[in-house]
């Protein structure tokens, strides 16, 4: 029986979240096209007769603007020393770039930790040569030749190749989990988090980024789960955009998150949402932190 963690690493939008829940063939990640869509550290475990994989998902690695930004660094560099196994996640349909070569020089190069290179978005390049010349960029950032798998996150393609390639480098050892277990985040964090990816999906140019959302309150019955949540923002003019005319876009939000959540919990919801302003939020070590964004030990 194999049982470890592997990390999983790489820059924003390579499509790390998007093969997590692929794996796990349940959504436990939320996903989108921005940058930043991961902000903390998540936990996706898949059981199987080989054994147990604790996937640690981790924020898209990029320079850090703001004291958000070092906490999104913090989380990635944090999950390596205690993994098993790193995937280091690279987009196929790119050469490597400055991004990919910095995780390398900075996170990856010197620690004794296996690494498979995986080669994501192939469904989205036929030029088999292009894929052979972006590949060669990638390997030459490495001293050494490692392992590598194409795949496509998306469709799943090479899933299990790569599974099979996991559990050849993780070491024996007994369950660490239940075996119906996948996630160990709570309903807080899954709500807070598609509480955001909504607001993702329905805002452009610099909301997206600006926003956090807090859980003031959750109340479980048989019947109906009531929630009450907080989006703060940075400014009053990222307010008046969150809510929107008529209160239009805070609806929307609020109505595509409470159906999701109705999913998820197999019962009604009720989900009532405000919006506050709480200036320069990511800049402030204090505010970060109340709105959970503390590093810890894995």
């Amino acid at each position: 029986m194999k049982c470890g963690f592997v990390a999983i690493l790489g820059r924003p939008n390579v499509g790390k979240s998007t093969l997590l829940n692929q794996i796990l063939g349940q959504k436990i990640v939320i996903t989108t096209d921005k940058a930043q869509t991961t902000r903390k550290r998540i936990k996706g475990i898949l059981t199987t007769e080989d054994g147990q994989i604790i996937f640690v998902d981790t924020p898209g690695v990029h320079r850090p603007l703001n004291k958000l930004g070092e906490f999104l660094l913090d989380e990635a560099k944090v999950a390596v020393p205690d993994a098993d196994l790193v995937l280091f996640i690279v987009d196929g349909t790119e050469p490597a770039g400055k991004g990919d070569k910095w995780i390398v020089e900075n996170i990856l190069k010197g620690v004794n930790i296996p690494i498979i290179l995986v080669m994501n978005k192939l469904d989205k390049i036929k030029n088999m040569q292009k894929i052979e010349e972006n590949l060669m960029s990638y390997k030459t950032l490495f001293n050494e030749n490692i392992p590598l798998v194409r795949i496509s996150a998306k469709t799943g393609r090479n899933k299990d190749t790569l599974l099979s390639n996991i559990f050849k480098k993780l070491p024996e050892g007994e369950l660490l989990y239940p075996d119906d277990v996948v996630t160990e985040e709570s309903m807080r964090s899954v709500t807070e988090e598609i509480i955001r990816e909504k607001i993702l999906l329905n805002t452009q140019d610099e909301i997206p980024h600006s926003v956090a959302i807090k859980i003031d309150k959750y109340e479980e019955s048989d019947e109906i789960d009531r929630i009450y949540a907080t989006i703060f923002c940075e400014q009053k003019s990222q307010k008046g955009i969150l809510i929107g005319k008529g209160g239009g876009l805070l609806k929307k939000v609020g109505t595509e998150a409470r159906e999701e959540l109705e999913k998820i919990v197999e019962k009604k919801v009720f989900l009532g949402l405000e919006v506050k302003v709480e200036k320069d939020w990511r800049k402030k070590d204090n505010i970060l932190k109340s709105f959970g964004y503390v590093s810890q030990d894995s």
